[in-house]
């Protein structure tokens, strides 16, 4: 193997510009199928993160009637829950309404929640720092898109659980910044305590948001949804840009597999006498084979350390200052957590993963011509006939 490795080395140096091309395009892909993997687990993680925090907490014990995509629905599904079953849970109301900035009428989903909880990162404490009638907490979307500031005070008008319209001025006591566009986008966040006085619904929720001690048992006329299951949407849709994105990693990679080919093909032509006098001075035909074959793989070999030496400071500078989104897709609900700026995850498995997809097709790639050497008379080898 040792003599197998030094020839192979050798050959490739000799053969000059054609290994470099050969070597370049492998550790282009290599470099491609890393970056744009990394770019995925890193949007994965990052959402997973934001939701749980902003969001979905350890999981979230559901009203029966409550449907998130069914606006429909919302106003009528809501239940109460004994003390003792509401004991690591943070209750959360919605009621439809709408508000009314600056004369204009915008339909929002009115969200209470208690002012002392601690499981999500929503800053309720500002509830409390408020001197107002109704302190509010709105996103900076929200802000943006109605042009609204901390200290304004604005009409919100909504129905009391008889059906009866009602309208007070609310405050908006702070505005804070997430990527989690579920919590921000046409959401307004009050102390619940007030919106069961506004609504009549004393001791109600929509929805209960588990704290990292709850225990889930079975409850009428509720239902839980895990951790797992909360985010199993994100992961189905990561799961989905992956898969396309590999078509062009195989692409990628399936040409500089043909250039290989290619090469060793020509190799073998181009070098029969060689191969005759490797068997004339007492090689075996698979040994020969196993020298094309290493000398094949040993492309990828050489492309791994060169992508390596090239993308580790590209790897470096995006993990540590990311990827911008642009505004339009950062600021649209669309149902998927986006951050502003995503830091790709380079992760070791994935590099050595990638090496080892790119190792292993070029060594196939390599031994599929190789076999023909073994067909070789050597008689015929030396003298060039063979065909």
């Amino acid at each position: 193997m040792k003599l197998a490795l030094q020839l192979a080395y050798k050959n490739l140096v000799g053969a000059g510009l054609r290994s470099w091309l050969n070597i370049g395009i492998l550790a282009f892909t290599f470099i491609v199928i890393i970056f744009f993997n990394a770019y995925l687990d890193g949007w994965n993680l990052q959402a997973q993160r934001e939701s749980i925090k902003w969001e979905y907490g350890h999981g979230q014990l559901r009203h029966q009637d409550y449907d998130p995509l069914d606006p429909f629905s919302i106003n009528e599904a809501h239940g109460k829950l004994n003390t003792s079953q509401s004991e690591n849970l943070t209750a959360v109301l919605i009621q439809q309404a709408s508000l009314y900035p600056e004369g204009r009428m915008v339909s929002v989903l009115m969200k209470g929640i208690d002012s002392a909880q601690k499981i999500l990162e929503l800053p309720t404490e500002a509830f409390a720092k408020s001197d107002a009638n109704i302190p509010a907490l709105i996103g900076k979307r929200m802000a943006s898109s109605n042009k609204l500031e901390v200290g304004d005070q604005l009409l919100l008008r909504w129905r009391d659980k008889n059906g009866t319209f009602d309208a007070a001025e609310i405050t908006i006591a702070d505005i804070f910044e997430t990527d989690v566009t579920s919590v921000d986008a046409g959401q307004i966040w009050i102390p619940i305590e007030r919106l069961w006085n506004m609504t009549g619904l004393k001791g109600e929720a929509t929805y209960f948001i588990a704290g990292e001690n709850y225990s889930h048992s079975p409850v009428d006329a509720w239902y839980f949804k895990s951790q797992a299951e909360l985010l199993k949407q994100l992961q189905e849709i990561i799961e989905m840009k992956s898969a396309s994105s590999s078509i062009l990693y195989f692409l990628l990679l399936g040409i500089a597999l043909l250039a290989i080919f290619d090469t060793q093909v020509l190799s073998i032509f181009r070098r029969q006498k060689e191969i005759g006098t490797y068997i004339a001075l007492g090689m075996t035909r698979w040994q020969v084979v196993q020298l094309f074959t290493v000398e094949g793989s040993m492309y990828s070999i050489l492309a791994s350390i060169v992508g390596t030496i090239i993308g580790v400071p590209i790897f470096w500078y995006f993990s540590t200052f990311g990827i911008g989104m642009p505004d339009y897709v950062t600021q649209q609900d669309m149902g998927v957590t986006i951050a502003q700026r995503i830091y790709p995850a380079f992760t070791i498995g994935l590099i050595m993963g990638t090496i080892a997809l790119v190792v292993l097709s070029a060594t196939i790639v390599s031994f599929i011509p190789s076999r023909n050497i073994a067909k070789m008379d050597p008689v015929d080898a030396l003298k060039g006939k063979v065909q």
